[in-house]
């Protein structure tokens, strides 16, 4: 299946989608929202796919924001949508029962920041630099920035980004624990192919138990630490819990298969 601004590339168990409007940076607008909610509304249940690297084309650019010139067209009404859907989306990938890594490539500023911080990973270009320049243009950010920037660097240094709209570097976000790794350009897809080749190496039952677990302690409706006991009994008692313990007492490697 082909998709207006998005491609496409699967390779074994791994999904890599790169956001692909070069002419503009990769910004995102509502056809790109619409692409990735049908991709991964596609692949959520194939098991083909265990793993989905997110990319974005060229050599500049991640994700550099969200469409301005969509943005300068919004009512009340409309401002509504535009945030909802763009939350309901990057909720969706955060809560994604399959890891999904943003390799970032370049600008990730505005919707872009937003975009990467609602991936369960992130490794970066020596090149890549991060932000939420939104307060620049006299609004502020309506995909979920706001509560994922603090969540993931603290209050302190997030409200500073939010209030002068500085971009950091790669290293900066690295430092302040945005992003998980910092390679060069050259390296960026090889290390994130990489990363989820060993992640994909675990039990994907594990790793959706350990996800969901996370994601609850930062969900207000949630009991994060209930959830962590429900889902290690549940972990102990599958196949892959049986099997790993098994394997290590026995002094072999353990064959999972996600049950």
């Amino acid at each position: 299946m082909s998709y207006h601004t998005l491609l496409t590339d699967q390779q074994n168990d791994i999904l890599t989608i790169t956001v692909n409007r070069p002419e503009v940076l990769n910004a995102l607008n509502k056809n790109v929202l619409m692409d990735l909610h049908e991709v991964l509304t596609r692949y959520y249940e194939d098991t083909s796919v265990r793993g989905i690297i997110l990319t974005g084309s060229g050599a500049k650019s991640f994700v550099a924001g969200a469409d301005i010139a969509e943005i300068t067209t919004l009512d009340a009404e409309t401002a509504m949508l535009f945030s909802t859907t763009g939350q309901k989306l990057f909720d969706a990938i955060e809560q994604y029962p399959k890891p999904i890594l943003a390799a970032v490539n370049g600008f990730a500023l505005g919707g872009g920041c937003e975009l990467a911080m609602a991936c369960h990973l992130r490794v970066a270009s020596e090149n890549a630099s991060f932000g939420q320049p939104e307060i620049n243009l006299g609004i502020i950010p309506g995909y979920g920035g706001t509560q994922r920037l603090p969540r993931l660097i603290g209050k302190t240094k997030a409200v500073e980004l939010l209030l002068t709209g500085d971009r950091i570097s790669a290293e900066e976000a690295l430092a302040l624990g945005l992003v998980n790794k910092v390679v060069s350009a050259k390296h960026l897809m090889e290390t994130a192919n990489e990363m989820m080749q060993k992640i994909l190496t675990k039990s994907s039952l594990a790793i959706r138990y350990i996800m969901d677990a996370v994601n609850a302690h930062y969900d207000p409706t949630r009991d994060g630490y209930g959830t962590e006991i429900h889902n290690f009994v549940h972990s102990c008692i599958s196949d892959d819990g049986r099997e790993g313990t098994q394997a290590f007492v026995e002094k072999r490697k353990p064959t999972f298969t996600g049950k």
